[in-house]
This record gives C-alpha cells, structure tokens and sequence, in this order.
C-alpha cells in the first residue's frame, strides 16, 4: 500500500514537467568522430567500441587542467576539454562555495565537487552547497553540459546529454567527466588537498565515472544508482519519451554494451580504496530499485567497502520536505567524516 501511494505522487510530480519530446534515432557516429569507430553496420561498430571502450578508458577519460580559470565573483569558468557544435557548451560554468574558513582567508583543507542531476535549473543543489558549508566543507558547484548557462537556444531541455542519439549521448556523458576532472584540478591547485564528488541521479553516475579516472577523489557520494547506464534510460520513468525512439531501433542488450564506457558496473575495482557511499530510494521508479540494489550487491560482491543510504521516499520525492533534509544530512555527514 504504501508503494502504491509512492509510485502514484511520483508519477504525478514526474508529470510536472510537459516539455518531454520524443526526437529522433540516431546512431551518432559523428559525435565519436575521434573515437576511429570500426567500419561497418553501425550496430555493430558502437557494440564493439563500447566494449574495447572500457580497456583504454584511462585514454577515453584522460584531460589535462584547463588553461583559462577565471573566477568572477562565485562563478568559475573554463573552456571544456570537448568542443560541440554548440559555443555556449563549450565553456564550463561552475559556482564556488567557501567554506567560512576558506572564505576568511584562514586555509583550504576541504572540498566537494557537485554534480546535480539531468535538467536540473541553474539553482539546483545551491541549498546542498551551503549545507556542505556548515559542514566546514568547500562546494564547487558544476553546471552539466547542456545545462542552465550551456543550453543552446534551440532546447528547453537538457536533451543532448540524454537522447536516443547513441553517439551524442555517450560523448557529451564523457565531457561531463571531463569537465569535472577539470574542475578538481582547479580545486587543487587552490590548496584543497582532500577533495570528494557528490552527485545526483545522472550527476550520481558522472560522479562514479569521474572518481574511478581522477586519483585527487578521496570520497565519493552518490546519490541514486545503477550499474548501467541504458538500463536506467529504458526502464526509468523520467526517459519513457527517450525509450519511445530508441526501442524498435536497438535493443537494450545492444545499448548496453554501446554505453558500457559510461554506465559504473565496468569501473568497480578502479573505486576500490576510496570512501564511498551509495544512496538510493525506495521507491524509486526514475532509477527503479532493482537496478540499485544490484550495484550494492556488486560493490558486495567484488569486496569493495562502501556505506549504504536507503531513503524512505521516490526519486522525485527525494527533493520534498522531509525527504530533502534526510537526504542531504546523509550526504553531508558521510563527506565531513571521511574527507
């Protein structure tokens, strides 16, 4: 009964949003012009690099700092390690959050980078940021490609991130990695020393990404899990408009295995030894439950220790009062214990 009143609000504060388009399928070789994709059946070439993808993914994944750090004020930007044909994606956006001490000049010790999750606003996780001040810790705050500042003017939604174009999609998630190794090397190079990543929902699996390819990750908070990346587009209530498309086109064994280079479970060994903390809903019907528990059993499985968070709420219900407030007092309370 009470599963039933969860899935029925979250399907209601899911219905919110009437800007969903179903666009079109796309195997988006061109997005991975730089990739030297097998010549061939699409289908069959994006299968073989996703899978070859994940024993160079140190290659895949490799960025150098930026060379153009301004921060203005609270907003940091810098020119992203991936040009896309769109300028305004191409620079980085990114808000700072001193903490008290930093802020009054008195040291740098700690600090999170912060990846909200898929269509989030430009005010998205700024509450989050500040909590993690009164935790004594730094925020940095990361826009997503695509997203507030970086949306191009063609879109209302951050769709470019997350589509039934295969190539894009896989390319853009790899920029997002990108981008916040970039953002750590800035963190670093301002005297942070113990640095962490906190992410939610797509943030959640960039930030997974980003801390098995950036030795500077002490810890690592993620917010609403999977082990792979397709799954959560097919069977998730927020991407139904997104499966519409690529269903008929490929199958989800097929997209699988093309975005193996962007979905968790392939990196588990490389997180191994860092701090980290695995939450998930639920009721969760974005991120369904039995996808989230089978990354619990795996980091089980393969002997990687971890902390679990299981929120009493949905996906969408995860941003409601009272659920916000367990939610962040987790996050927040496990990165001041382990940074």
């Amino acid at each position: 009964m009470i599963a039933r009143a969860f899935h029925r609000w979250e399907r209601r504060l899911a219905s919110a949003a009437t800007n969903r388009i179903p666009r079109p399928f796309e195997w988006g070789e061109d997005w991975l012009a730089d990739q030297r994709l097998p010549p061939g059946d699409p289908r069959v070439a994006l299968q073989q690099w996703g899978e070859a993808t994940i024993a160079r993914s140190d290659d895949f994944f490799a960025v150098s700092p930026a060379d153009d750090y301004v921060l203005r004020g609270d907003r940091l930007t810098f020119t992203s390690a991936i040009e896309t044909p769109h300028p305004a994606n191409n620079i980085v956006a990114a808000r700072y959050f001193p903490d008290a001490a930093a802020a009054r000049g008195r040291g740098r010790t700690r600090a999170v980078l912060v990846l909200p999750q898929w269509n989030s606003d430009a005010d998205g996780h700024v509450g989050l940021c500040r909590l993690l001040n009164r935790f004594g810790i730094t925020a940095l705050r990361l826009s997503l490609p695509y997203h507030d500042a970086r949306m191009p003017p063609e879109l209302s939604r951050a769709d470019y991130i997350v589509s039934a174009n295969v190539g894009r999609t896989a390319q853009v998630c790899r920029q997002a990695v990108l981008d916040a190794r970039r953002a750590i090397a800035w963190l670093h190079a301002q005297g942070y020393e113990r640095i962490g990543i906190l992410g939610t929902s797509l943030g959640s699996c960039l930030s997974m990404l980003t801390t098995a390819h950036e030795p500077l990750v002490r810890a690592a908070a993620l917010n609403h899990i999977s082990p792979y990346f397709a799954d959560v587009v097919w069977e998730g209530l927020s991407t139904m408009h997104v499966r519409e498309t690529l269903e008929g086109n490929v199958t989800l064994d097929e997209l699988r295995r093309m975005w193996l280079p962007i979905s968790p479970l392939p990196y588990l060994d490389r997180v191994r030894g860092r701090a980290i903390l695995l939450v998930y809903a639920l009721y969760d019907l974005t991120f369904p439950v039995g996808l989230s528990r089978m990354l619990v059993d795996e980091f089980r499985s393969h002997g990687i220790d971890h902390q679990l968070t299981i929120l009493p709420c949905g996906h969408y219900s995860t941003g409601v009062t009272p659920f916000k407030y367990m939610d962040g007092f987790a996050l927040c309370r496990f990165l001041a214990r382990t940074l």
